[in-house]
């Protein structure tokens, strides 16, 4: 993976776990944080953990310790 394929996952899921992108990409979270800090310093990413406003219920995890991150730079096209 480079951040180039990162953007392009970010930006078509609009908030992500961290777990989900290292297991999208079969990485280490530590071989994905710098490239995740690429595009925090470019101001297109915005890194959070999961608060009360997460519903999901996705698998009754800890809401303090899932950390997302957000993509808020331009949302994707869509192709025609």
């Amino acid at each position: 993976m480079d951040p180039i394929q990162l953007k392009k996952y970010l930006r078509k899921r609009r908030i992500v776990p961290l777990q989900d992108i290292a297991h999208h990409f079969r990485m280490d979270i530590s071989a994905i944080r710098p490239m995740l800090e690429i595009w925090i310093g470019k101001g297109k990413v915005r890194r959070s953990t999961c608060s009360l406003k997460c519903r999901n219920a996705c698998c009754g995890c800890d809401i303090h310790a899932v950390e997302t991150y957000e993509w808020i730079g331009q949302p994707q096209k869509d192709n025609p």
